[in-house]
């Protein structure tokens, strides 16, 4: 099982976005995979897909009393391998819970074993900010995905936010903890000369750095994820071909490469998701 986190300092940079569709094509791609929702600000990820079989808990309940229990805290999206954990911490008691607890920010990487025979990835979408939650589940991951829209108050606020943190973190690898490589993947990208520019300095300013790397996959601005996200259906099912109208490749291939530049570890099984077996599969989820 590999555990993926998607996490910046900064909100609006399309954590949710990249969280939900990253899932859903996992899943389509036959693996079993779990998204949960830690951003009790803006519980997108809770309500992004049709929910068929809601579950009575939820992350509270996984974090606040152990429960680890599927049938209480895990729910069923319309989407075939994809399940849900969704953020029922309305009134935002958990991080307080967390920062007085023993265990805090040791408490999910503790409790992620009891998942491992269920499902082969889990990704962690967090709420915009530094705080014990997302210390936490940098903890508790194998790999840290970062978008990073390019423009220069956000690629600052990288650097004095979430490179802060993982410094901070350094410490917990006498505990036998490993902090997890992030992966920066540049999105909303377009045609601009400012964005171009700002993408290639990110990449020469990361490019002998051992611990975080600049993925060559981006994820341009257009409007087909947003539509995909209204729809409440994922970007690749949305868009599988290319338009003839736009010079960005379709949904289909910018979520297909992004997902095989994070995991590498199953290039063959996203690969096999070509044109024909998204439209067939896109056709079967009307």
């Amino acid at each position: 099982m590999i555990i993926a986190s998607v996490v910046s300092t900064k909100g609006g940079t399309g954590k949710t976005t990249t969280s939900a569709n990253l899932g859903a094509f996992s899943a389509d791609s036959g693996l079993r995979t779990l998204l949960i929702d830690l951003d009790p600000v803006q519980p997108s990820l809770s309500s992004y897909y049709p929910i068929i079989e809601e579950a009575q808990g939820g992350i509270y309940d996984l974090l606040a009393f152990n429960i680890t229990d599927f049938t209480r805290i895990i729910s069923a999206t319309s989407i075939a391998n994809l399940s849900l954990v969704i953020s029922n911490d309305i009134n935002n008691q958990l991080i307080n819970l967390l920062l007085q607890a023993p265990d805090g920010r040791l408490r999910l990487a503790n409790l992620m074993p009891a998942f491992e025979d269920h499902f082969d990835l889990v990704i962690i979408d967090t709420q915009g900010a530094r705080s014990a939650m997302l210390e936490m589940v940098v903890l508790a991951s194998d790999v840290a995905i970062s978008p990073l829209p390019p423009n220069m108050l956000t690629a600052r606020e990288f650097s004095r936010g979430t490179m802060q943190m993982l410094d901070g973190l350094k410490a917990y690898g006498r505990l036998g903890l490993k902090i997890p490589p992030v992966k920066i993947v540049v999105n909303c990208l377009d045609q601009t000369t400012d964005a171009q520019m700002i993408f290639e300095t990110v990449r020469e300013i990361f490019q002998d750095n051992q611990d975080i790397s600049v993925l060559d996959s981006t994820i341009p601005a257009a409007v087909v994820f947003r539509s995909a996200a209204s729809q409440g259906i994922p970007a690749h099912r949305l868009e599988y071909r290319q338009p003839s109208n736009r010079q960005s490749p379709s949904a289909l291939s910018i979520i297909r490469q992004l997902a095989i530049d994070v995991f590498p570890q199953w290039r063959d099984r996203f690969e096999a998701m070509t044109e024909e077996k998204v439209a067939q599969i896109a056709k079967a989820g009307r």
